[in-house]
C-alpha cells in the first residue's frame, strides 16, 4: 500500500504560506489591468477608514485621559506614561480592528471585483469551477453575516489585546507579535473565502480546513498583516492578497482544484 506523502514541517509551511502572498502579487505584476481593477474597491473602503481614524487620533487624548482616569492622582511622570500607554493601545486597537474589518469589508464591497479576479487566477492555473448556484440575496446576507461574526472576534481579540498592552515589557513586544499572528489568521479566512465559497466550502468548514494547515495559514496571513501595516499596503496589496489567497486554497485547502460547489468536477476545454 502507497505511503501518504509526509506533512510538511510547520516551519517550512509558515514560509510556504508567505511564499502565497509573493506568488499573488507576482501573478498581479503579470496582470496589471487586473491589479488595477482590485484598486477600485479598496480605496472606496480606504476614504472611510482613514476619516474614522484621524477622528479617533484627534480624539485619543481625550479618551486616553478618560480610561486612565484613576491615575489622576499620581505623579506627573507616572500618570503621563500611563496616558501614553493608554492612548498606544486604544489606537493599537483600531488599527488591529480595522485591520481585520478592512479585509472583511473590502471582500463585501468588491465582491465582484474580487471574484472576477480569483476566477482569472483559477483559470491561468489549469481552469476555474462552475459559479455556484446562490441566489444574489442569499450570497449577500451569508456575507454580511459572516463580516459581522468576523468582526465580533477581532473585537474580542482587541480588547484582550488591549489589556495585554499595560503589562510592562511584554505589552510592547510579544503582544503585537501575537496580534500579527491572530490578525493574520483572520485575514486568511476572510482572503480565501472567494475560493473556497466558490467550491461550496463556507465559513464553518473553511475554518476546520484552515486550522489543519494552521502554519500554512498563518504564514500567509502574518505576512499580509504586515504588508497591510505599511501605508496604503492593504489598498495596493490587496489584489494581490486575493490572488494568493486563491492560489493557496486551490492548492492546499480545496479537495479538488476543479470541484464546485454540487460536488462535480469541471470540464476542461482545450
Amino acid at each position: 500500500m502507497p505511503q501518504a506523502p509526509a506533512k510538511p514541517s510547520a516551519v517550512k509551511d509558515l514560509f510556504g504560506g508567505a511564499g502565497y502572498l509573493l506568488r499573488g502579487i507576482g501573478w498581479t505584476a503579470r496582470h496589471p489591468a487586473q491589479w488595477l481593477f482590485g484598486l477600485i474597491p479598496a480605496l472606496i473602503v480606504l476614504a472611510v477608514y482613514v476619516t474614522a481614524l484621524v477622528l479617533l487620533a484627534l480624539q485619543i487624548d481625550d479618551l486616553a485621559g478618560w480610561v486612565t482616569g484613576f491615575a489622576d492622582g499620581w505623579a506627573d511622570a507616572a500618570r503621563t506614561s500611563a496616558r501614553v500607554v493608554a492612548g498606544i493601545a486604544i489606537y493599537g486597537s483600531a488599527l488591529f480592528v480595522a485591520l481585520i474589518t478592512f479585509t472583511a469589508v473590502t471582500l463585501l464591497v468588491g465582491d465582484p471585483f474580487y471574484e472576477a479576479i480569483a476566477v482569472r487566477v483559477e483559470e491561468s492555473q489549469g481552469g476555474a469551477p462552475p459559479d455556484p448556484d446562490v441566489p444574489l440575496l442569499v450570497g449577500i446576507g451569508r456575507a454580511i453575516k459572516d463580516t459581522l461574526i468576523i468582526g465580533a472576534i477581532a473585537l474580542a481579540f482587541a480588547v484582550v489585546f488591549f489589556a495585554c498592552g499595560f503589562l510592562p515589557v511584554v505589552g510592547q513586544t510579544v503582544v503585537p507579535v501575537v496580534a500579527a499572528l491572530v490578525s493574520g489568521y483572520f485575514l486568511a479566512g476572510e482572503l480565501t473565502s472567494v475560493a473556497l465559497e466558490r467550491r461550496g466550502i463556507l465559513r464553518k468548514e473553511r475554518f476546520a480546513r484552515m486550522r489543519a494547515d494552521r502554519p500554512l495559514v498563518v504564514g500567509f496571513g502574518a505576512a499580509t498583516f504586515v504588508v497591510f501595516l505599511i501605508p496604503l499596503g492593504a489598498v495596493l496589496a490587496m489584489p494581490g492578497a486575493v490572488a494568493g489567497a486563491t492560489l493557496m486554497a486551490r492548492e492546499r485547502l480545496a479537495d479538488d482544484p476543479l470541484v464546485a460547489a454540487g460536488g462535480g468536477a469541471m470540464t476542461q476545454h482545450h
